[in-house]
């Protein structure tokens, strides 16, 4: 037995082939498993999330890590995120904000017919930041959130805008008068604007704990 290991150590050792051949067999399926359920990273095509994402003031297309953890396995679906989500009209991959939740009424904007759509159970409502240049719930009305596929939460490309998607409250603490504190302003003014066509589901108080049961501060 130990002369057979001993010829595979050698045939090993001096066979690049091999160990390459090897080595991707031992991490090929945990990248995959990783970009499948972790993170993944994409390039942002179009300005439908003008000027959040691809701004005009830059030559490249904005390059960005997605969430896929906080989606497929968390079920974290958060109003204000921008998200990956399949097209509801032709299956592509599309990028967008969510801006309303199931239970939620949102003021609809053009072409949608109604004026006012109530989100359904399972369901969120998802718009681009530039209303105009983007085709979004507005066309197609609420998606399922079984459409969304990722959470955008990292900025790896251009240079100068590497970094996270602050909350416009971060970036308005910046020094006053400098690029990041007047695009956080303008920022919070579209935020702003967002939440004033959303009247958003009451949300029932948590119920007390039963007798007996340990409370959340575990105490007795």
């Amino acid at each position: 037995m130990r002369p057979i290991l001993r010829r595979w150590q050698q045939a090993f050792a001096s066979n690049n082939v091999l160990r390459r051949t090897v080595s991707t067999l031992i991490w090929l399926p945990t990248a995959i498993i990783f970009s499948e359920y972790c993170y993944s990273i994409k390039s942002i095509k179009g300005r439908s999330m003008q000027p959040t994402l691809n701004p005009d003031s830059s030559a490249w297309r904005d390059i960005v890590v997605f969430d896929r953890f906080s989606i497929r396995v968390m079920g974290r679906y958060r109003r204000g995120d921008i998200v990956a989500l399949l097209s509801p009209s032709d299956s592509k991959l599309i990028v967008k904000r969510i801006i309303a939740l199931e239970g939620d009424t949102v003021k609809t904007l053009p072409p949608y017919p109604d004026t006012e759509v109530r989100i359904p159970e399972g369901h969120a409502w998802v718009e681009g930041d530039e209303p105009f240049r983007s085709e979004d719930s507005n066309w197609f009305g609420p998606v399922p959130l079984a459409l969304i596929d990722s959470r955008l939460s990292f900025i790896v490309w251009p240079w100068e805008r590497v970094g996270p998607l602050w909350a416009p409250g971060l970036r308005s603490s910046q020094f006053k008068g400098s690029p990041a504190w007047r695009r956080g302003q303008a920022e919070m003014e579209r935020e702003k604007r967002r939440e004033s066509r959303v009247q958003y589901a009451e949300r029932p108080p948590p119920k007390p704990p039963s007798d007996g049961a340990m409370s959340p501060l575990g105490g007795a």
